[in-house]
């Protein structure tokens, strides 16, 4: 989809912790608009370098979990986990109590959660606009 808007991307994959100083002293040197940081395993793991380095290097970053704005990125932008783990819960029990699996819809997603880190922005002298901020489900300032 970047691409289609006009964006160029490049993927970087890191394989060991020391990996992410290699990666965003690239991302800097390249002059890299912003990042985007998926939540896996190993990322996570590596939650608050990631964040520190991403400040140092002074590169905007977005992850899908609120926990990444909380810990230092710029903002996070996701699905609300509460309410997808209380939707596999009603799941859950429907299947134990005799529902086939395939019987039950697929459903996706409809609360979405936006937190917005002001201290990051400030850091990266950024400014978020009002009306981002007014649909912020949380501010951290």
């Amino acid at each position: 989809m970047a691409s289609a808007l006009g964006f160029t991307w490049q993927r970087f994959r890191a394989a060991a912790a020391n990996d992410y100083d290699e990666i965003f002293a690239r991302l800097a040197a390249e002059h890299f608009d912003a990042a985007y940081i998926p939540g896996t395993p190993f990322n996570l793991n590596n939650r608050t370098r990631i964040c520190q380095l991403a400040l140092r290097y002074q590169i905007p970053a977005v992850s899908e979990s609120p926990g990444w704005a909380r810990e230092g990125l710029l903002l996070a932008y996701g699905q609300d986990a509460f309410g997808a783990m209380t939707r596999a819960m009603d799941y859950v029990d429907k299947i134990l109590r005799g529902a086939k699996p395939s019987d039950l819809p697929v459903e996706q997603g409809t609360k979405f959660d936006l937190l917005i880190n002001l201290k990051t922005a400030k850091a990266l002298g950024l400014t978020v606009p009002p009306s981002l901020l007014a649909r912020a489900d949380e501010v951290i300032e």
